[in-house]
């Protein structure tokens, strides 16, 4: 291989640093089980009405027909006008939640609030970010001489929370920068295009690890280098994708 040593070790999550089941069997369920208390509890927090406006905007481009409808009755106008009364909405917007989940949708507004409900229980130890066994080591090899940066469909405060919270302690101060949906979809070559001139360094000096040949495909396009990731509980993944396989970071 010829490509240069990589400036910048960028991540996917969910099958790369992390097992799928933790995500599909904790995370996602503890989200759902909470999400009612919690919006009834912060429905007035600026920060929780802005991801509601958001989300809001994503169904308004919503192409499934068969979508739960929103309640615009009544109630609070946004700067494009958009008039909604979000108390009495709870029940439409859990509707249109749990539908996005159930479909496992990239919603920024949901992954939003999906990190603020994983704070509230990664803070109080209900939640403990499982990770593989060679992360850490990885991290700290990686960071002596490069730059670790996450990059998942999960918002930039849940990816901080899993590291900050790890069965393996605090990893945050290995990692240097996170990206979430706000800089682009990850199956899109600009997304990564954006990420290297964000760290300020070429694609080509980025390696993007991942187990989604959809997402390396939109990061070489970009020309950043590329390793496909195999982990056991992964989905299979096709032969003839054209991609080097890692199934340990331990040869990285």
């Amino acid at each position: 291989m010829n490509d240069p040593s990589p400036r910048v070790y960028l991540l996917d999550v969910e099958g790369t640093v992390a097992p799928v089941a933790f995500v599909y069997e904790h995370l996602f369920p503890y989200a759902r089980a909470h999400f009612r208390e919690f919006l009834e509890q912060n429905i007035s927090v600026d920060a929780v009405i802005r991801d509601l406006i958001l989300l809001r905007k994503e169904h308004m481009n919503e192409q499934d027909p068969n979508a739960p409808s929103l309640s615009e009755t009544g109630g609070r106008t946004d700067k494009n006008n958009i008039s909604w009364s979000l108390s009495n909405s709870i029940p439409q917007i859990l509707d249109y939640l749990f539908w996005l989940m159930d479909r496992d949708r990239k919603s920024t507004a949901l992954k939003s609030l999906q990190g603020r409900i994983w704070k509230n229980g990664f803070e109080s130890g209900q939640l403990q970010g499982t990770l593989f066994d060679d992360v850490p080591a990885a991290f700290e090899r990686w960071s002596a001489k490069a730059r670790v940066a996450i990059y998942s469909s999960g918002s930039e405060e849940a990816q901080r929370l899993l590291f900050c919270y790890s069965i393996f302690g605090d990893l945050t101060g290995l990692i240097s920068a996170y990206f979430d949906t706000h800089v682009g979809p990850k199956q899109a070559s600009a997304s990564y295009a954006a990420i290297a001139r964000n760290l300020k360094v070429e694609p080509g000096e980025v390696l993007f690890l991942s187990d989604r040949v959809t997402e390396l495909n939109a990061a070489r396009q970009a020309g950043c280098q590329t390793r496909l990731v195999v982990r056991d509980g992964n989905a299979p993944v096709e032969e003839g994708h054209g991609y080097e396989v890692v199934e340990s970071f331990a040869v990285i």
